[in-house]
């Protein structure tokens, strides 16, 4: 998302040489992919919304919140993936539109998973006050607040733009990248992103000490509570792909100036698609609870399918 108007060149010129057959490849690949990842993750939330143990339970509503979050991400990412080859260049309004919902998905992911940790470290200690202080109610403020927060980082760019741009630069059409359709807050953005994961890992590195001193007592809970949260540092680990991209890309244009659009290419397979990929088998498959249920709506699946006869032995 983050690309300078010499790479966008490079990039253009890359394109134009690799053809049609190449491009086409490129994006069934990314599209097959989209397809294979979020039937996986519509799976998990399916299996949510059929169980009131799920929809009750403080622990799983973040997780599928974290879900349906990638879902989004990974849905507008893979759409600007698309466009900019289709059309390359397309209308600033919706590029600004597109490129403020893929900053807040990607903003949310971190602030969940410390959610998540917190709700472990919580279980661990304070047992006896976890039904009082994770409720249902205070989980969907705290998704509230996650998003609220998450627009710190992308709101002042939109107020910016609209209250110095001409309309003319609305209506006009630019190569969708945050860069391109916000330019004024560059500094700021990787300003706010440095701090923002410094607090991210302090906290989750507390969280962790914590629960790891109390799982060496032999604390049952607090093993599994120290397992989770290792689980939640890996994948705080993917996220930080998204926030050293531009410093990557920069370094690919140097290293691989001729190929440029083919190591993007990878680039984000690795970085949008690969931590997209993971959520759900981390988390959902791991959990014995979650995959007891998904197990059986997969089973009850088999067993409908296999009871509806086909049109031609009803004759």
């Amino acid at each position: 998302m983050n690309l300078s108007s010499n790479n966008i060149t490079v990039v253009t010129a890359s394109r134009s040489r690799e053809g049609v057959y190449i491009a086409a490849a490129k994006n069934v690949i990314v599209v097959a992919l989209f397809v294979s990842i979020n039937y996986i993750n519509g799976t998990l939330v399916h299996t949510f919304s059929k169980h009131q143990i799920f929809s009750m339970n403080p622990r799983y509503i973040l997780f599928i919140h974290m879900v349906l979050n990638d879902m989004l991400q990974l849905t507008v990412s893979v759409l600007l993936f698309v466009l900019s080859y289709v059309f390359f260049s397309i209308n600033a309004c919706i590029c600004g539109s597109l490129v403020t919902l893929a900053a807040l998905t990607t903003q949310n992911t971190p602030l969940n998973l410390v959610c998540m940790a917190t709700e472990c470290f919580v279980a661990v200690f304070l047992p006896l006050r976890h039904a009082q202080l994770c409720t249902v109610r205070r989980t969907y403020t705290l998704i509230g607040l996650i998003w609220l927060v998450s627009s710190a980082a992308i709101i002042p760019d939109v107020l910016i733009a609209l209250a110095t741009e001409p309309l003319e630069y609305f209506l006009s059409r630019v190569f969708c990248v945050r860069d391109n359709i916000f330019p004024k807050l560059i500094k700021k953005v990787h300003v706010y992103n440095i701090v923002f994961l410094v607090l991210v890992w302090l906290v989750l590195f507390y969280v962790y000490v914590k629960i790891l001193v109390a799982a060496k007592g032999a604390n049952a809970n607090a093993k599994k509570a120290r397992d989770t949260v290792l689980l939640h540092a890996f994948q705080l680990l993917l996220c930080m792909l998204t926030y050293i991209a531009p410093v990557l890309k920069r370094s690919l244009f140097l290293w691989f100036p001729r190929h440029y659009a083919n190591a993007l290419f990878v680039c984000y397979i690795v970085i949008q698609m690969f931590p997209r990929f993971l959520s759900p088998i981390v988390y959902g498959l791991r959990d014995k609870t979650f995959r007891q249920y998904l197990k059986r709506n997969m089973l009850f699946k088999k067993i409908q399918t296999k009871s509806v006869k086909p049109l031609h032995s009803l004759k």
